[in-house]
């Protein structure tokens, strides 16, 4: 069996979270997200989790998680076409890629209940 660790998020609407990240290609598994309070979205192997916490600042959460793809320039274009709304009443944005000294190619997505996805690829 292969191991693999699940972030867990706050979501300030579970709702507006799934259709935040609907767009970026994540589809919503399990139970109604609504009956039971959690969220569960799953674009190929990436898996995260959301709790219903409707008083999250999402100008102030310290949640995030890290996700390792094949090339992160091409998913952020495919991201920044899906049109990732910035607003800055909940911080959400896409950044642009950059590269770190460590030898990787990385962006950010902050969804709307300020949680950080740090997305990053082996420089080549």
């Amino acid at each position: 069996m292969d191991e693999y660790a699940v972030p867990i998020m706050p979501s300030r609407d579970l709702a507006e979270t799934a259709a935040f990240y609907g767009r970026l290609g994540f589809e919503t598994r399990g139970a109604a997200a609504e009956r039971h309070g959690y969220l569960i979205l799953v674009r190929g192997t990436v898996e995260l989790h959301f709790w219903h916490d409707p008083d999250v600042d999402p100008l102030s959460t310290a949640s995030g998680c890290y996700v390792h793809v094949g090339d992160a320039d091409a998913l952020y274009r495919a991201w920044l076409e899906a049109g990732v709304p910035a607003d800055p009443a909940t911080g959400s944005r896409l950044v642009p890629p950059w590269d770190t000294d460590y030898g990787m190619r990385e962006f950010a997505l902050v969804d709307r209940s300020g949680n950080l996805l740090r997305i990053g690829a082996p420089l080549v």
